[in-house]
């Protein structure tokens, strides 16, 4: 993928980006009503309209692009390249009022994200990833993406979005976070967010598909974490949903070798 094609999908996934976050601010602190999802999961008409206006803009730009959003499935699976969209990855928070929520657009290329933005349509944040290039990072409070260093799990800020998420893996996870420093609670794809600003440490869950981590491997990778499954592999479309974030690529190891029992 050259620089200026690169360049090109980074303006089409932002503008996706910015049509999502016009039509989910008004619908924010409104008090919607939710429905439960096969999955028990919440949707609102935010999450469903602003998939329907992100998939309108990137089909119009890259018609022969795929595209596969949470809500409404997958459009031209054939592609090599496809779009995955999340419009509102944290609906619970959402629909409680908590601006620890995020809209995700990723790229895959045969299946491997090579870009990802999320963006935080109420406080006006946003990340930008894109394989091979440093993250970047726009925001109204400041600040600049850039994981920290963190010599050992014991200094770790670690977070998890929630605790009842966990179900059968919770014994595992709770060996992990018995090594850490402190362990804090919310956020979806915004704890991600925070990882990649230097801010957070470790990040370890479950049940997380494909819409839910593909935005956020190429803004980690960029700046300077790692992402993986629990095993320490490369995170796929068919994978189990474990998902493992660390800021300093020296705490990997010993992550997994707590996951692992």
């Amino acid at each position: 993928m050259t620089p200026v094609a690169i360049d090109g999908l980074i303006a089409g996934a932002e503008a996706a980006a910015d049509v999502a976050g016009a039509v989910i601010r008004p619908f924010f602190r409104a008090r919607l009503s939710a429905e439960l999802k096969a999955d028990d999961s919440p949707v609102t008409i935010a999450d469903r309209s602003a998939e329907q206006a992100m998939r309108a803009v990137l089909t119009e730009r890259f018609p022969d692009f795929g595209v596969l959003g949470e809500e409404f499935g997958h459009d031209r699976a054939e592609a090599r390249l496809c779009w995955v969209l999340d419009p509102i990855d944290g609906t619970r928070a959402f629909i409680t009022g908590r601006p620890l929520f995020g809209t995700l657009v990723a790229l895959l290329e045969d299946g491997k994200p090579i870009l990802g933005v999320i963006d935080q349509p109420v406080t006006g944040e946003r990340w930008v990833g894109a394989a091979g290039r440093q993250t970047i990072f726009r925001g109204p409070m400041g600040g600049s993406a850039g994981c920290r260093p963190c010599a050992t799990l014991g200094e770790a800020e670690m977070s998890c979005t929630g605790l009842s998420l966990l179900g059968g893996d919770m014994p595992r996870w709770q060996h992990l976070a018995d090594a850490v420093r402190r362990v804090s609670w919310g956020g979806d794809c915004y704890a991600y967010g925070l990882l990649a600003l230097g801010h957070i440490d470790v990040i370890a869950e479950v049940t997380m598909k494909l819409w839910d981590w593909a935005a956020l491997v190429p803004v980690i990778e960029g700046a300077g974490g790692r992402i993986t499954d629990w095993s320490g592999q490369p995170l796929r479309p068919d994978g189990d949903g474990r998902v493992l974030a660390v800021g300093d690529s020296g705490l990997l190891d010993a992550a997994i070798a707590r996951l692992a029992g």
